[in-house]
This record gives structure tokens, sequence and C-alpha cells, in this order.
């Protein structure tokens, strides 16, 4: 059934294995938090192009968190394990 316990979410326990998926989830809500306070101030910019720059500023800071992830458990998976492995082989 379920590998985890009741006290920790399943959203906890994958943040653990990877944190880059919250700070790309708190990145994307804090770019189109600001975006959408600095509406009023847009100017002489179209609603639809401010919500364009508003969605790919958004969507690139979580594409950014997401390859960080990625490169960080490449790393951790063959670079410190072997490492891990060599060491454990010559003790």
């Amino acid at each position: 059934m379920s590998t985890y316990t009741e006290n920790e979410s399943k959203f906890m326990r994958k943040a653990k294995e990877n944190p880059f998926v919250p700070v790309g989830l708190a990145g994307f809500f804090a770019i189109v938090g600001y975006r959408l306070i600095k509406m009023k101030s847009r100017g002489d910019t179209k609603m639809s192009v401010h919500l364009i720059h508003m969605r790919v500023a958004a969507q690139g800071f979580v594409v950014g968190a997401m390859t960080l992830g990625v490169l960080y458990s490449m790393y951790r998976d063959y670079i410190v394990k072997p490492r891990e492995l060599k060491a454990a082989e010559n003790k």
C-alpha cells in the first residue's frame, strides 16, 4: 500500500528526495505573484503581452530548477555513490 508514514505527506517525501521541486514551485508562485502585483503599473503594454511575459518568466524558473535538480541527482548518483562504493571496497 503506502511506503510512507501518516505523519509524512507524499509532497514532503518527494521534497526530501529532490529539494529543487519546492524551490521551483516557490519561484513559480513568487514570479506570478510579483507580476500580478505589477500589472497595475504595466504602462502601455497590452494585457496579453504582460501575461505572456509572466508565463515565460515563471516557466523559465521552473525549467531552470528542474535542470538543476537533474544535474544534482546525476552528480549524486554517478559521482558521489561510486566514490563511496570504492572507499567501502578499499576498507
